[in-house]
C-alpha cells in the first residue's frame, strides 16, 4: 500500500474510534441508587427527584427520574461499550448549549449517537444575539446526534420564531447555525409558513422551506406560492429576505395575480415586495442562493 493511502486509512480508522469513544454514555445519580446484575446488566439507575438521574455524551446532557442502560443479548456491559442502550423515563430533559427540550421519555444508542425524544415534545433555543429571536418546536418526536449540532422534529412539527411560524412533516434542524429545513412526507403536500407583519400575515406555500432563522432569509422549493392580502404570487422558486420585504420568484413563467384589481403580470424573475404590496418584473440577473441553505457537510 502506498504511504499517502496508508495515511487516509490510518486517519479513518482514527476517526471510526473517536467517533464510538464520544459516543459512550455515562449516567449518574443524585439522591438515588443504582441496581441491576453488575457484569451483564441491565444497569437500572433510579431517583426521587425530576433531575436526579443524568446522563452525559459529547455535549448533550439527559435528564430524568430512570434509566436502565442495557447491553446486547449474550455481551457483557463493558465489552458492549459502544453499543449499549440507554432508555430515560418520567419524564426527560435534554440539555444542549442554548437548547432545552422536553418530552416524556428517551432512548440513546451508542451505536448511532441518536437521542430520540418521544413526545409531544418542546424545544426551545435561546438566541446567541440579543437581537436574534429564540427559536421553538413542537413535534411528535425529536432526535439529537451527539457526532454534531443536528437535531430532527418529526410528526405534526410546529416551529416558531418571532414573526415566523411554520408547519411540517419533519424540521430538520442546525443548533449554532440556526438553519431550518422544512419538508413533508406527502409530495403533494406543503410545508406552510406564516411570517406576521403589521398589517397582515404573509404566507408562503412550497414541498420545501430552507429558512436561516437569526438572519430571516428563506428559499422555498419545487413549486411555490406566496399569499400577500389579495396579490398571489407563485413560481418554480422563492427567495425571501424578511430584512427588505422582498421576495424573488422564478418560474417558466413566475406569475403574480391582485385578486382584487384583477391585475396580473408574469416573467422569467418577478421582485414581489411584501411591505408595498407590489409586484414588478425583475430586470436584473439573479441566481437562487442555494449555497447558503446547504445543510452542513457531516
Amino acid at each position: 500500500m502506498k504511504p499517502n493511502k496508508l495515511a487516509l486509512l490510518l486517519l479513518f480508522l482514527a476517526a471510526l474510534s473517536f467517533a464510538g469513544t464520544s459516543r459512550i454514555i455515562k449516567i449518574s445519580y443524585l439522591e438515588g441508587r443504582r441496581s441491576g446484575n453488575l457484569r451483564k446488566g441491565p444497569w437500572i439507575y433510579q431517583s426521587q427527584k425530576a433531575d436526579g438521574i443524568v446522563g452525559s455524551v459529547g455535549d448533550l446532557k439527559i435528564l430524568s427520574r430512570k434509566a436502565i442502560l442495557s447491553a446486547p443479548p449474550g455481551e457483557s456491559m463493558q465489552s458492549a461499550k459502544g453499543k449499549r442502550t440507554a432508555t430515560f423515563e418520567g419524564g426527560v430533559t435534554v440539555l444542549r448549549g442554548r437548547l432545552t427540550a422536553k418530552g416524556p421519555s428517551l432512548t440513546y444508542s451508542e451505536a448511532t449517537g441518536l437521542g430520540v425524544l418521544s413526545g409531544p415534545a418542546e424545544m426551545h433555543q435561546e438566541p446567541a444575539e440579543e437581537k436574534h429571536d429564540p427559536v421553538d418546536v413542537r413535534a411528535m418526536q425529536m432526535s439529537f446526534d451527539v457526532d454534531s449540532d443536528i437535531s430532527t422534529s418529526s410528526g405534526d412539527v410546529r416551529l416558531s420564531n418571532g414573526n415566523q411560524k411554520g408547519l411540517a412533516d419533519l424540521v430538520y434542524y442546525e443548533e449554532g447555525r440556526g438553519l431550518a429545513i422544512f419538508t413533508m412526507n406527502d409530495k403533494k403536500s406543503l410545508v406552510k409558513l406564516t411570517r406576521t407583519r403589521r398589517d397582515g400575515v404573509l404566507e408562503i406555500y412550497a414541498p420545501e422551506v430552507r429558512s436561516l432563522t437569526q438572519q430571516k432569509k428563506l428559499i422555498a422549493l419545487w413549486g411555490v406560492k406566496l399569499v400577500d392580502g389579495e396579490i398571489t404570487t407563485s413560481g418554480d422558486a422563492l427567495y425571501y429576505d424578511d430584512k427588505t420585504g422582498e421576495a424573488i420568484i422564478i418560474g417558466k413563467p413566475a406569475r403574480s395575480v391582485n385578486a382584487k384589481e384583477g391585475f396580473a403580470i408574469s416573467g422569467g424573475t418577478l421582485l414581489h415586495n411584501v411591505n408595498k404590496h407590489r409586484v414588478r418584473v425583475y430586470r436584473k440577473t439573479f441566481k437562487l442562493p442555494l449555497k447558503d441553505f446547504n445543510k452542513v457537510e457531516k
